[in-house]
């Protein structure tokens, strides 16, 4: 039996509710502390959007979203044990909102949405090294709506992200390791 991790909803409807995920190679679970922070970045945003987790994992970025009271969002997760995980903890907490989908990020990303998101959570493994690409896919393909907010999370060590030029940087920070950030579009 794979051995099962932990992760903690910090605020909203599902406060303090924890949730299991499967040890999967490159899952990493954005930490409560970079969780905290990033939400109330999005604190002003959060209520009614529309997310898209483009790297679902744990889930821990989603179900806190939609726990603080985004009115939906779409997580892609590769990994069928992952994915499994996702169901299982979708029903737990009976998250009619959250949509689930088994793709590779960057073949998903490769075709236009029905409708754009206004929250984008892009937190791939740090060793994939996909995060140019997928933002650029991202911006090139009208995933994002005007006004979209959209957060990365990537090792210190990656010095090679270039967001696409259209982006701005709204706040960033670095912890253990780990420098996160919340772009806008202009």
């Amino acid at each position: 039996m794979t051995a099962r991790q932990r992760v903690r909803i910090i605020a909203g409807k599902w406060r303090s509710r924890v949730l299991t995920f499967p040890s999967v190679d490159g899952l990493r679970p954005t930490g409560d502390r970079i969780r905290e922070t990033l939400f109330n970045w999005l604190a002003p945003n959060i209520a009614g959007a529309n997310c898209l987790d483009l790297f679902s994992g744990s889930g821990a970025l989603c179900f806190e979203a939609l726990s603080r009271g985004a009115a939906g969002c779409l997580a892609l997760e590769k990994n069928a044990k992952a994915l499994a995980t996702l169901n299982e903890n979708k029903t737990l907490l009976d998250a009619a909102e959250l949509t689930l989908r088994r793709a590779d990020t960057l073949a998903f990303l490769g075709s236009s949405p029905d409708k754009p998101f206004d929250i984008v959570f892009v937190d791939p493994p740090f060793d994939l090294n996909v995060l140019t690409d997928v933002c650029a896919l991202l911006e090139n393909n009208q995933w994002l709506t005007a006004d979209s907010l959209i957060y990365c999370e990537l090792s210190a060590r990656h010095n090679s992200f270039a967001p696409p030029p259209n982006w701005r940087i709204e706040r960033s920070k670095a912890a253990g390791g780990v420098n996160y950030l919340l772009y806008s579009r202009i």
